[in-house]
């Protein structure tokens, strides 16, 4: 189990644990436009949507999850949760989901798996959850487009070396950068991850900003602790 301030989470039946990636999304995703209805694409534990029930008032907060075990393990976590009232779990791939769209939401969130590679492990449930061909870029931004409110924001974390490709395909359906954050593990090490966040208006001069982890072995950046000190026990 793993024990945040306000919620804890099981993780055993799970293929992708709770990592450093979940986090920093359930921290930073924009939530500015103050929502009331949140999707989680890949929920996975559930780590994304029970950040943004502690961290917002809204009331509808639906987490999506093809596979079965997580999205028993994410209802259970949920269930257990002091914001049991405002989350809910599907279990059903995207392209089930957005067959017949039923809501709106005015923020949607995805940690989606991204390993484009060949390689298979032996492990086919942790491949679900890494691999990108169980859920494409394309599909995860064409299915934000159609769900995503007229003042919605969609945020993501992805690789850095997909940004590029990344932000071209949101173009094409008309998703615009927000806010972008490039994720550096330590000063000298090479930018590992993207946090993307978009709307649907244009907008000239959004910031762009670097976020360090660390500048040694469990020695935290004031910035990467302001981010997740309401989250992490030990921030």
């Amino acid at each position: 189990m793993f024990q945040f301030k306000q919620f804890s989470v099981e993780q055993d039946r799970c293929a992708m644990k709770i990592g450093t990636d979940g986090v920093l999304l359930g921290a930073w995703a924009p939530i500015e436009n103050n929502p009331f209805s949140v999707l989680d694409i890949g929920a996975g534990t559930g780590i994304i949507a029970l950040m943004l029930a502690q961290r917002s008032g809204a009331q509808q907060i639906d987490a999506l999850e093809i596979d079965e075990e997580a999205y028993e393990q994410a209802t259970d976590n949920f269930e257990n949760s002091p914001w049991n009232d405002r989350l809910f779990c599907f279990h059903a791939g995207l392209d089930e989901f957005v067959e017949e769209p039923e809501d709106e939401y005015d923020l949607i969130v995805s940690n989606p798996p991204f390993y484009s590679e060949d390689y298979k492990s032996e492990n086919e449930q942790r491949d679900l959850a890494r691999f990108q061909d169980a859920m494409p870029f394309e599909d995860l931004i064409e299915a934000a487009d159609l769900l995503l409110s007229e003042n919605g924001i969609f945020s993501v974390i992805i690789p850095f070396k997909e940004e590029e490709g990344f932000l071209a395909l949101a173009k094409e359906y008309e998703l615009y950068p927000l806010k972008i954050t490039r994720v550096k593990g330590t000063p000298i090490s090479e930018t590992k991850r993207s946090l993307l966040a978009f709307s649907r208006n244009e907008i000239v001069n959004f910031p762009i900003d670097e976020l360090i982890i660390e500048t040694a072995r469990h020695i935290y950046t004031p910035e990467y602790i302001e981010l997740t000190k309401a989250f992490y026990l030990k921030m």
